[in-house]
């Protein structure tokens, strides 16, 4: 199933969980080590420069160097990246514009199983 998000044309924050989300849920913890789910690069690599991208999960801080050192390995590019979070909802808030623009939106995924997702600014 494809999704379209049409957003603005103004820089944009993209806040990704990893596990299930952009790699095989606990892949980390496995003899394999981490899998990137099929089509995430690209996606990702999608995403324009000026566009900030936040990772969260709650993985524990003792995996940074792996998980960090396979991010650079498969060219995922990110500003921040968040260890130890909750397993629980994420929750995003934000205020809204007085033109009417959405500042807000919540995509939810099929664990291990990237569907596409197609971007298109106004």
């Amino acid at each position: 199933m494809e999704q379209k998000l049409i957003l603005s044309n103004l820089p944009h924050t993209w806040i990704f969980d990893i596990d299930g989300t952009l790699v095989k849920h606990n892949g980390y913890l496995t003899l394999e080590g981490d899998t990137l789910l099929e089509g995430v690069a690209e996606f990702l690599a999608s995403i324009p420069e000026k566009d900030m991208i936040i990772l969260v999960t709650a993985r524990p801080s003792e995996f940074r160097d792996v998980t960090e050192k396979f991010l650079a390995e498969n060219n995922i590019r990110y500003d921040y990246i968040i260890f130890d979070a909750p397993v629980g909802e994420r929750i995003l808030v934000n205020d809204n514009k007085p033109d009417g623009l959405v500042t807000a939106y919540a995509i939810e995924r099929t664990r291990d199983k990237w569907d596409k997702l197609t971007l298109i600014e106004k």
